[in-house]
């Protein structure tokens, strides 16, 4: 048995409708009419992957509570539609000091959606703690 099993289902047009694990359901429109297209759903997962990477990195550079995270996302996309770019703007609650980088960095490390891929797509990170 694998770790995700996914059933996606397209009956018409472009609208999928997935059920992850059994549980969860997820609509993604490549038109972005009845949902969010798939490049957006993969910079929110993305988004989503390394919130919580950035404060496992912080805990582990003793840290405990770094309090709201937020991260804007900006995608661009190329004359294709295929994503070309990705940045994040991170905010985080509370200061990181000297090790704001480090974190970043471990962060990167820790996120599964980071490495998974490739590396001319991986986000340009900016972050401000303390805010």
């Amino acid at each position: 048995m694998a770790d995700i099993e996914v059933t996606s289902t397209c009956e018409e047009g472009y609208t999928t409708e997935s059920v992850i694990n059994g549980e969860w359901e997820l609509v993604v429109d490549a038109l972005s009419n009845d949902g969010p297209s798939p490049n957006e759903v993969l910079a929110a997962d993305y988004a989503s992957c390394y919130i919580p990477a950035l404060r496992v990195a912080a805990d582990q550079h003793g840290y405990d509570d770094i309090g709201a995270v937020e991260v804007e996302v900006e995608a661009d996309l190329d004359e294709d539609d295929d994503l070309e770019a990705i940045a994040f703007h991170v905010e985080v609650e509370e200061s990181l000091g000297d090790d704001e980088q480090e974190i970043v960095e471990l962060g990167e490390d820790i996120c599964h959606v980071h490495s998974a891929l490739r590396d001319e797509l991986h986000a340009d990170i900016a972050i401000e703690s303390g805010v």
